[in-house]
């Protein structure tokens, strides 16, 4: 860039930049990375975490990091790095494990979370006083400024997913956090009040109120997602993700959460996935079989347990390579990119 312009301008600019910033000022200097680009140029990385080589680490933490040391919470998290902080440019993914007996206190921030459960039972969750049990595969969110706990009542360690849009809250310098009060928040009279009105996604009471943008439903059994997609794959297999839905929240059709989707899909033995990029980051959870994912000109070959995320912009198509199903579950950030205007798409036809 710099042979382009002339010298009496790169001289006129390169004078100008320290009279400018002691003003707080600046002027297009020829060594500044560019602000635009013909297309992305995302420096998070696409890559695979692999159960055999997480879980050994996670077991360890459980044995050696007290749940409430330095922080509230014990996780692992699942570190991209391409970034300064977090598992894609958008939200943090981590591991938390609760042993039988703990009680992961009570408090609230404006970051939205979720939880989708992927080992134990005995924990219960409760949110802004209504409580759920968690079981694997269950999906239980704490929306942005709700109060939240989790008491381990059972008699082995608990495993979960925490997914977070933290970097997006950092990003916009949004942060707050408060701790509760007590260890643990007092339980409604009726605990599971909106799955009661909300939980059938298909009828509600019709007095019911609700916020615009608010989702709500706090869980989403893992039982209602089995069911849902056994029936859905009596459809057409999608040329990109064979059998696949997205958890909706039930008052508008939206996502779960503004700021991030979530979806669970099935891959069919012998299926073999188109291309496709488009902005907008995705973390994929390996719930159980085996296949591959081809991102770019890498190719990740995961299994249950394993994690991996697909960088904004990157080809990619997933194959399934067993002889059984292979069940992914997916969190993405495309209502952030969408509902922002930044979102597009290129497929393979």
């Amino acid at each position: 860039m710099a042979e382009m312009i002339p010298t009496e301008d790169l001289l006129a600019r390169r004078a100008l930049r320290d009279e400018l910033a002691s003003f707080d000022c600046r002027i297009t200097q020829p060594d500044d990375p560019p602000l635009f680009t013909r297309e992305p140029k995302p420096t998070m990385k696409s890559l695979i975490w692999r159960a055999r080589d997480i879980m050994p680490l996670l077991e360890r933490i459980g044995r050696e990091i007290a749940l409430e040391g330095s922080g509230p919470r014990r996780t692992l998290r699942l570190h991209n790095p391409g970034l300064p902080y977090g598992t894609t440019n958008t939200f943090w993914a981590s591991i938390q494990i609760v042993h039988a007996g703990e009680v992961a206190t009570a408090h609230r921030h404006s970051a939205n979370a979720f939880r989708f459960v992927m080992q134990g039972a005995g924990v219960w969750t409760t949110v802004d006083g209504e409580c759920y049990p968690m079981n694997v595969g269950d999906l239980v969110l704490t929306p942005a400024g709700k109060w939240h706990d989790h008491v381990h009542k059972g008699d082995a360690p608990m495993v979960w997913l925490d997914v977070l849009d933290i970097s997006i809250m950092k990003f916009l310098q949004a942060t707050f956090f408060d701790p509760f009060e007590d260890r643990i928040q007092p339980i409604d009279t009726v605990p599971d009040r909106s799955f009661r009105q909300f939980g059938s996604g298909l009828m509600r009471p019709p007095g019911a109120t609700i916020r615009e943008g608010e989702n709500p439903l706090l869980a989403y059994p893992a039982e209602m997602a089995r069911k849902a997609l056994e029936s859905a794959s009596g459809l057409p297999e999608d040329p990109f993700d064979d059998v696949v839905l997205e958890y909706r929240n039930p008052a508008d059709g939206g996502p779960v959460m503004p700021t991030m989707g979530v979806q669970m899909q099935i891959l069919r033995p012998k299926f073999v996935g188109k291309r496709r990029r488009h902005t907008g980051s995705k973390l994929f959870y390996v719930v159980e079989g085996a296949g591959k994912t081809v991102v770019g000109e890498e190719t990740l070959e995961w299994s249950a347990g394993d994690f991996f995320v697909i960088a904004p912009w990157a080809w990619h198509s997933h194959t399934n390579t067993s002889s059984s199903d292979a069940r992914l579950f997916q969190v993405n950030d495309l209502p952030t990119v969408k509902g922002l205007g930044y979102f597009r798409e290129e497929r393979e036809s």
